[in-house]
């Protein structure tokens, strides 16, 4: 099964862009979405029934803002909306699709904004994320968490961590947080298959022409639970699809079924 996340900031604009001609392309089993900025009443009907996939959205209640989706070519067995907290939910930041014992999830992570506005909040939705993945556990299930985690691991995730050292996405706790959380029994795939690489980014700021520099961060990633790891095939950063201002990034499984 391969799997495609990306952050498309702004699902209408990507499609104008040409977001068909990309699936045709890639011909993916299942997209992540990340950040749709809509409400499925107000996307385009092409966006909403679509021939061969089954579709699900998450949407903010604020307008424009966040959201999450979920398109498949495998009807899940279960549609999951939400972490079942308000305050998150209320932003659109989660839907998984349970196919079996194997859930699904694209996940918009907060961030922790300028002067570190949102960051009490982030991690309190990072909290959420545990005890989520830690429930889907207990049930007997295994997890694949996909997104836009909007932090960068390492010093090697991000071109210049001098110079980005108390920049959001870069905090240090925002940081141990990723690293518990993987010490907790998850693993990283990308980095976990390209332990050393270096200059590979999946999100470049739009305002310095950091994507033609390469000046970018990872912070799009697949995770998955240590018992699931023997189940991955292969793992990749499309840094070629453009778009949006991340690149989508990929994931190849053992079929769940």
């Amino acid at each position: 099964m391969r799997l495609v996340s990306w952050n498309v900031n702004g699902l209408r604009a990507v499609f104008k862009k040409g977001l068909f001609d990309w699936l045709d392309e890639t011909d993916p089993d299942v997209v992540l979405f990340q950040e749709t900025k809509a409400y499925p009443a107000g996307m385009p009907a092409d966006l909403v029934d679509v021939p061969g996939w089954f579709v699900a959205y998450e949407s903010a209640k604020r307008k424009g803002y966040s959201g999450v989706g979920i398109w498949t070519r495998f009807e899940p067995d279960e549609w999951i909306r939400g972490i079942g907290d308000e305050q998150f939910d209320d932003e659109g930041r989660l839907i998984g699709a349970r196919f079996g014992n194997v859930v699904v999830c694209s996940i918009y992570f907060p961030n922790s904004a300028a002067k570190t506005a949102r960051l009490d909040y982030k991690l309190a939705f990072n909290a959420a994320i545990e005890h989520f993945s830690a429930r889907q556990r207990e049930l007997g299930r295994h997890v694949i968490l996909a997104g836009d985690f909007n932090v960068a691991h390492q010093d090697i995730d991000i071109a210049r961590p001098k110079e980005n050292q108390g920049s959001p996405g870069f905090l240090p706790e925002e940081r141990e947080w990723f690293g518990s959380f993987l010490d907790s029994g998850f693993k990283d795939t990308w980095r976990e298959q390209h332990p050393d690489t270096v200059d590979a980014y999946s999100w470049w700021s739009m305002r310095t022409r950091a994507r033609e520099r390469n000046i970018g961060w990872r912070i799009d990633y697949f995770v998955v639970d240590e018992a699931y790891w023997s189940k991955v095939r292969s793992t990749g950063i499309e840094a070629d699809v453009e778009g949006s201002d991340h690149c989508p990034v990929t994931l190849v499984v053992d079929n769940p079924k």
